[in-house]
């Protein structure tokens, strides 16, 4: 029961630092648990608590999903961030690959072409020269790496 309560507190102290999903702070609370110097019987127990961890602070509204993707998606689009990078970024996190295809489509309704606003920001910061012929391949590559596709490149570096 203490231990289970100094896990509650440690996921606390980690939202209080983190935005998080919810399939990521399971992650980081087993890794929590595996590294405890407590004997294998009391670390079960602790396995078993987190799902009644994480329904508990779902039920507060200290874990969503679903506003933890929009920000995400509004903060990292304003970044120079592609859509696939975002929604790679969040399939890791652990976010229904349904709910996020709803949210992009939400997002895309109110800024519809935040993409290219996205590359050009992603042009300003990390690629030099971009207007040089000499560089277009490896402006091309770079922004390939990054995520976005040929068609919003080819608007963005005007080719």
């Amino acid at each position: 029961m203490k231990n289970t309560l100094l896990l509650k507190k440690y996921a606390l102290n980690y939202l209080a630092k983190y935005d998080s999903s919810k399939k990521n702070l399971f992650k980081v609370l087993q890794k929590k648990i595996r590294n405890l110097k407590i004997d294998e019987k009391e670390k079960k127990i602790l396995f078993n608590s987190i799902n009644h961890i994480l329904t508990e602070f779902e039920s507060k509204k200290l874990i969503d999903d679903q506003n933890y993707s929009i920000r995400k998606i509004e903060n990292y689009s304003s970044q120079g961030k592609s859509k696939r990078f975002i929604e790679n970024y969040l399939l890791y996190k652990g976010i229904d690959k349904k709910l996020l295809n709803k949210l992009f489509l939400d997002f895309e309704i109110d800024n519809p072409d935040w993409e290219i606003e996205s590359a050009k920001i992603f042009i300003r910061k990390k690629i030099k020269n971009y207007e040089k012929k000499e560089d277009l391949n490896k402006n091309l590559a770079k922004m390939a790496r990054q995520g976005f596709s040929y068609s919003i490149i080819k608007k963005t570096l005007k080719i």
